[in-house]
């Protein structure tokens, strides 16, 4: 139903008013990076479509805590009007998921995650960001320190305890470790998958199978820190999917997080630092396409050439990159899925991570992965464009919106009756899976390329 105009300026902010200052001519706020990414702002028209796709405005009621408020405060924002100081308008980007479905939802081209990031980006340096985040951020841009804090978590999970203390601490202490728990390879795979020779990311020029057309391009997979730290049975089913098109593929030595939670939090540069070191890795290989399982890093690697715009020795660089990025169900679609020879008599449903549907615009490939796999029931999820809660680490900082998000998740998940949730995101995998788990769910969490995986016969096997 058609939102009703309203008023563009926020119903109240009532926390900003001791910091309002009086308008200033221009800009105040030149140079940083909101004011670099300000004509976006003009795109907007107030309309209000962008309300009902806002996890937070339908879970909180606030339209402070909706797209078309939040673009208002930068405004005010640029204006003068509000200081940066301001912490009551500061909560308010605070607790947007990021998710961007407003994006898909607005009629105007509203670039909404490109202003948001530059409005964290501009407020960080006067408010800093919560210290779990900066540890957070300090790991996952030290590769040592990232891989040894992952293989502590694969030490720690393989243990079972993660499943333990989740049933036994409060909720918040509990979450993490339910999180954890959910990233283990589910047990419906050890049947299916455990006599087979998996295909690995390392394997350089993947034999084509026999009767296979010889494809034209070259991939090389973005192993993702997530990924390779805790989703390896992920990386090796797509290597899996990847042979049995008859894909060669190569390894790119170099790889480092993608940055995405670094641009999320504000910090521009470290994620610059990073799409650097990526670029100059990816530059290195014989790959023409880079292939990613992760939807949250597939949107930063597709988002490098805006990131490094204006950076003469790295903006060229930075598109070409981009341009080469696939998810990988939208290369298998691209091409035509294979459909599976080996009957995976599951109850499906899936829900789409939101920056593959919203910051992606990749809609239709992933269903066309999962109805490849003979045998599936697939069924539908209602409200699959509404987010989970998970946006990175946003269930760290800022757990109770997170778990008012997830709720309504939890509730259309156990409408359905399905044994599987299908996503192809490892944020959404774990909070979803934590969510099954801690509700007492015997729902499990899948990507949709270990399915498909699933229905394929071991390396080598001429494909149908």
């Amino acid at each position: 139903m058609p939102i009703p105009m309203r008023e563009p300026m926020p119903p109240s902010i009532s926390s900003s008013t001791a910091h309002v200052t009086a308008a200033t001519p221009g800009c105040a706020l030149p140079g940083t990076p909101l004011q670099q990414a300000a004509a976006g702002l003009d795109a907007c028209v107030h309309c209000g479509f962008c309300l009902p796709a806002c996890p937070t405005y339908v879970n909180l009621e606030d339209e402070n805590d909706s797209p078309r408020g939040r673009l208002v405060l930068m405004r005010r924002l640029l204006d003068g009007e509000i200081a940066l100081a301001d912490e009551g308008v500061a909560r308010h980007f605070d607790r947007c998921l990021g998710c961007r479905a407003c994006e898909t939802a607005c009629p105007s081209g509203v670039p909404y995650g490109e202003l948001l990031e530059a409005t964290r980006a501009t407020m960080r340096p006067v408010r800093g960001i919560p210290r779990v985040a900066q540890v957070v951020l300090t790991v996952f841009r030290h590769h040592v320190l990232l891989r040894a804090a992952l293989a502590g978590a694969r030490a720690v999970r393989a243990t079972g305890l993660p499943r333990v203390l989740a049933r036994l601490l409060p909720r918040r202490l509990a979450f993490p470790f339910a999180m954890l728990a959910a990233s283990a390879p589910a047990p419906w795979r050890r049947g299916l998958l455990a006599p087979r020779a998996r295909a690995t990311v390392g394997d350089a020029h993947v034999k084509t199978p026999e009767g296979a057309a010889p494809p034209t391009p070259v991939v090389t997979l973005l192993e993702g820190c997530v990924m390779s730290g805790l989703f390896r049975h992920v990386n090796d089913a797509t290597a899996h999917v990847l042979a049995y098109h008859g894909y060669r593929s190569c390894e790119t030595q170099g790889q480092r997080c993608c940055g995405a939670l670094h641009a999320h939090a504000g910090d521009l540069e470290g994620a610059r630092a990073l799409a650097r070191e990526n670029i100059a890795a990816f530059e290195r290989t014989a790959a023409d396409l880079i292939v990613v399982n992760a939807a949250g890093c597939g949107a930063m690697l597709k988002q490098y050439g805006h990131l490094l715009h204006d950076d003469p020795a790295w903006s060229a660089r930075a598109e070409a990159l981009s341009s080469r990025t696939r998810d990988v169900s939208e290369l298998l679609a691209a091409a035509g899925v294979r459909a599976g020879t080996i009957p995976i008599g599951l109850r499906v449903t899936h829900d789409p991570p939101c920056h593959q549907m919203h910051a992606q615009r990749v809609v239709r490939p992933p269903m066309a992965v999962l109805e490849a796999v003979p045998g599936l029931e697939l069924v539908p999820l209602e409200d699959a464009d509404q987010c989970c809660g998970s946006a990175g680490i946003y269930n760290l900082v800022e757990p109770d919106t997170s778990d008012a998000v997830l709720a309504p998740k939890l509730a259309r998940i156990a409408d359905t009756h399905a044994q599987i949730v299908a996503t192809g995101n490892p944020g959404c995998h774990m909070q979803i899976g934590a969510g099954l788990l801690l509700s007492g769910s015997g729902v499990t969490v899948a990507h949709p390329i270990e399915l498909l995986a699933a229905s394929y016969p071991e390396r080598g096997s001429p494909r149908p």
